[in-house]
């Protein structure tokens, strides 16, 4: 299946494995590279320019494919090295580039200048349209569905996909609730040359996070995600568990009063005891309503030939309708 995505990023599939945080290491970002998508690697995950080129270097000791890094910008007292970690990506050949969070304008010209594509995740026509004019070579339009941060337009993508085909020139992905080849066909029948999967990706075989992790997205139904950090306009849907429902009864009780201060216990460094200890009620960590349609943890192979054939299923089912 050819599309503008494929096209740009050099890929089989039009499929993208978006940059999760303690997700998106090597051996995820290659196991999805080598099934014919798009792997990355998470570049915060990584820290620092040094561990981010010794990342990518462990990636490309397990796939030939095309792979690319997520960097996301967030406010911070004490930011990253975002020109290090710019560098490390540049002095190690990756040619794509998956920006979020803030305008990624500042890196721009130098991941330009290297030939590297860059798509930027947004949340809104308007941020889309904002990284059009910037620069971005593609975009990634993340709806309401999406586990992470969704904005706070609560636009679902049946709206926010066909407004971007609207209003965008430069190709586009669909992002939040893929999971399937209904996905990948309902996403091209919206204007999107192909998709990225964050959650789906997280209960493969591959994902390197622990067993507890992919065990709780298949047993999840699309009504176990709760939005958090709603009061303090920074919203993430997350996989609920007791720690996100203490935090939500923290925001019920402060109101208006609360602070990030007052969560930080469920919301801050949770992620390694998550992911990696697999210590489920540590803390909120990102999580799409696409959980309640995933039932298996297949390899990412499996996976993505499973998405494709389904999908040209779906088309030839549609043709002989139109033929008959």
């Amino acid at each position: 299946m050819k599309t503008a995505i494929t096209e740009m990023f050099g890929i089989e599939h039009p499929i993208i494995q978006g940059g999760m945080h303690f997700v998106g290491f090597a051996e995820m970002a290659a196991a999805v590279s080598n099934a014919g998508g798009l792997g990355i690697i998470t570049g915060l995950t990584q820290g620092t320019p040094e561990k981010l080129a010794t990342e990518i270097s462990r990636c490309k000791d397990m796939t030939d494919k095309p792979f690319g890094v997520n960097l996301t910008f967030l406010p911070s007292l004490t930011p990253p090295d975002y020109p290090g970690l710019v560098k490390a990506i540049i002095d190690g050949g990756v040619k794509a580039v998956e920006t979020a969070g803030r305008n990624p304008a500042q890196v721009l010209p130098a991941l330009k200048d290297a030939g590297i594509k860059v798509i930027h995740k947004c949340t809104s026509v308007r941020h889309s349209l904002k990284a059009q004019e910037i620069g971005c070579d593609a975009v990634s339009v993340d709806g309401f569905e999406c586990g992470g941060h969704p904005g706070e337009d609560d636009v679902p993508n049946f709206i926010l996909l066909p407004r971007a085909a609207d209003e965008l020139e430069i190709p586009f992905v669909s992002s939040g609730g893929m999971a399937d080849g209904r996905s990948l066909v309902a996403s091209l029948a919206m204007g999107a040359a192909g998709m990225n999967m964050g959650t789906r990706f997280i209960a493969t075989k591959e994902a390197p996070v622990h067993e507890n992790v992919k065990q709780a997205i298949v047993a999840a139904s699309e009504l176990d995600t709760r939005l958090v950090m709603r009061p303090l306009r920074n919203t993430e849907r997350v996989m609920t568990n007791e720690a996100v429902e203490r935090l939500l009864e923290k925001e019920r009780k402060l109101g208006a009063d609360l602070k990030f201060e007052d969560i930080i216990s469920e919301v801050a460094g949770v992620y390694p005891r998550i992911m990696m200890e697999g210590d489920m009620d540590a803390g909120a960590w990102s999580c799409g309503m696409v959980a309640g349609l995933i039932h298996d943890i297949p390899t990412c192979r499996e996976l993505i030939d499973r998405i494709m054939q389904e999908a040209h299923d779906i088309i030839a089912r549609l043709d002989r309708l139109q033929a008959s």
